[in-house]
């Protein structure tokens, strides 16, 4: 048996120390690795990669399948977005109609908080507020007076004066409003349960329920209140009729800078008649709960 000399260069004795030469592993080519178990074998890489790019881009069957996800997603947050905003306005439908229901207690119409939602709108425009703002006061104003819900008839519909007991009674309902209302993460809820905490507010600090002065009050509940004033006093009530417009103005005036914000009261005051040819193109035309969020 021929003795094993020095091993060829380049080689190596096997681990056994048997004369059977093995190459030695050099440096993989480009593209591939070792396999797990550290043998000589090459395994091939997979690449996503197209040859000619020099590893800078996606292939195109990558570029494909990531256009599809792309579009996928996008798909699933438009259907999300349409599912989020039919949600919304069935919450807002069925606050409106909660709303209407308190309204019939106090006016056999129901048209005052419709009213109050286009007038509102309108005056905040000629204060200025954008058309976004002013849009979203329109659809929140008519749930000023929901909590009314919860005041017995006997109250709500008493021909006088309240007694003191039935004044605290009576004045509640601005807080049962707000909790009605709830504290939501929607904007509109938010706005409309700002309105009803705060449209009795008083500019000088005597109104209910917590006594808010001046600018303290949200310019929301400051703008609700004129409007909401107004139309109260030129709609027959159970216990009196109408008072003519040019009254209704001259009571809105003398209230300027007690219960009301004087600049939102000159306002009104200043374009009191294409305010008050909105109230009865609201009485002839009647709009809907559709008309009311959309916009006329």
């Amino acid at each position: 048996m021929s003795p094993a000399g020095p091993p060829p260069r380049g080689s190596h004795r096997s681990p056994q120390g048997e004369g059977t030469l093995m190459s030695p592993a050099g440096p993989p080519p480009r593209g591939s690795h070792r396999s797990p178990q550290g043998e000589g074998t090459l395994m091939s890489q997979p690449m996503s990669l197209s040859p000619a790019d020099n590893g800078n881009s996606f292939s195109e069957a990558a570029s494909l399948q990531m256009e599809r996800l792309v579009e996928d997603f996008g798909r699933m947050y438009r259907e999300r977005n349409d599912a989020l905003e039919e949600v919304g306005k069935a919450h807002h439908e069925a606050l409106f109609r909660l709303s209407l229901a308190a309204d019939l207690k106090d006016d056999d119409t129901g048209v005052h908080i419709i009213r109050i939602g286009f007038l509102a709108e309108a005056l905040a425009l000629l204060l200025g507020q954008g058309k976004k703002a002013a849009g979203m006061l329109r659809k929140a104003a008519p749930m000023h007076d929901i909590g009314k819900i919860g005041i017995p008839d006997s109250i709500l519909k008493k021909p006088g004066a309240f007694v003191p007991t039935e004044r605290a009674i009576m004045n509640e309902h601005a807080k049962m409003g707000a909790d009605i209302l709830g504290r939501s993460r929607i904007p509109l809820f938010q706005l409309a349960a700002e309105l009803a905490l705060s449209h009795h507010e008083k500019w000088d600090g005597s109104g209910y329920p917590s006594a808010l002065a001046g600018e303290d009050i949200p310019i929301s509940g400051r703008i609700v209140a004129v409007v909401d004033f107004f139309d109260a006093l030129t709609m027959d009530r159970v216990y009196r009729k109408a008072f003519a417009y040019e009254t209704a103005l001259e009571m809105l005036h003398k209230e300027r800078g007690h219960s009301f914000d004087p600049g939102i009261v000159d306002t009104f005051l200043a374009n009191a008649d294409a305010l008050i040819a909105l109230r009865e193109r609201i009485n002839d035309t009647c709009p809907t709960f559709t008309e009311l969020v959309e916009g006329i």
